[in-house]
């Protein structure tokens, strides 16, 4: 496949998935970005935005098997990866795969579930496989997380650790809709029988990973690559960062640009491509000192404070 092509199938799947949500162009592209770059992505909004909708929308537009995971403060690591269940008849033990053995797995809620059932989600978000009892499982390929949380109510819940907020490629978030666009939903809500809408398959499980695959393709010079790498070092010297961008990160912000491309239909990566996804990706891989968290310092403030700073590179 090639870009152009691929380039057309991601509209096809843009347009599909705006037909059943009401939101902004660019939060669906983030959301599809992560897809493209083989990662996972997580979506922080509060609740009713539509966060579940667009999970189970892009897996029936993909045309992949989708598992909701709604995370709780007694759900165990068992309850998400599987376990060995006893057979009587054959007197042995059988694994049984649990919600994670899907191509698209909602992890609703996840700052809901104590640490150790967050961590149960790294295994299968860095290696696409799970480990029972010394058994490795293969995950089904593609294998992708859409994770949600709610960023206003925080009672019962558990902050993420760094180390797993690392493995999102992407955090994005909804919003509300503008008035014309609340208005429409409503338009929308009168024109069919049931509450939720429907969306047809626009690919199928081949072709997705045929897309998935021409990222690898786009070229990036050498001046933006090291404009790149500029980027996430300068987060690291900021004098309200903690901790930097790590190069985990870096190589995120690459992947994310080779998608970005990719979408627009080009076989090269522009510096306008890198300063698109730069927030939605480096952004959560921050960790601001103790001062500028009292100072209410924003860490999209600091990464756009980086964006003016370091010099963009004349590309031909």
């Amino acid at each position: 496949m090639d870009v152009e092509e691929a380039s057309t199938v991601c509209t096809e799947v843009l347009d599909a998935v705006d037909e059943a949500v009401i939101a902004e162009r660019p939060f669906f592209e983030n959301v599809l970005l992560g897809v493209l770059s083989r990662s996972h992505v997580l979506i922080e909004d509060v609740p009713g935005t539509g966060k579940t909708l667009t999970a189970r929308t892009f897996a029936t537009a993909l045309g992949l098997s989708f598992s909701r995971v709604q995370f709780t403060p007694d759900l165990l690591p068992s309850d998400i990866t599987g376990t060995n269940v006893f057979n009587e008849r054959d007197r042995s033990f059988e694994f049984s795969e649990g919600p994670i053995f899907a191509n698209v797995v909602l992890a609703d809620e996840i700052n809901r579930a104590p640490p150790k059932t967050q961590a149960a989600l790294l295994e299968a978000m860095e290696e696409r496989q799970v480990t029972v009892d010394g058994t490795t499982h293969e995950l089904p390929a593609p294998f992708f997380v859409i994770a949600t949380q709610n960023p206003v109510e925080q009672a019962g819940t558990f902050e993420l650790p760094e180390a797993q907020l690392d493995r999102f490629g992407v955090k994005t978030a909804i919003g509300y809709p503008d008035l014309e666009g609340e208005v429409e939903l409503l338009q929308r809500r009168a024109g069919r029988v049931t509450r939720a809408p429907e969306t047809q398959p626009v690919v199928d499980h081949d072709r997705v990973e045929d897309v998935r695959s021409v990222p690898e393709s786009i070229r990036v010079d050498d001046d933006l690559l090291r404009y790149m790498a500029e980027l996430t070092h300068a987060t690291r010297q900021d004098r309200r960062v903690k901790v930097g961008v790590s190069p985990r990160g870096t190589q995120r912000l690459f992947e994310m640009a080779r998608a970005l491309a990719t979408i627009r239909g080009r076989e090269f990566v522009t510096p306008d491509d890198i300063k698109r996804v730069a927030q939605p990706t480096l952004a959560h891989r921050l960790v601001l000192t103790a001062d500028a968290t009292v100072s209410d310092v924003r860490k999209r403030d600091v990464v756009r404070d980086v964006l003016d700073q370091v010099p963009v590179p004349t590309v031909e």
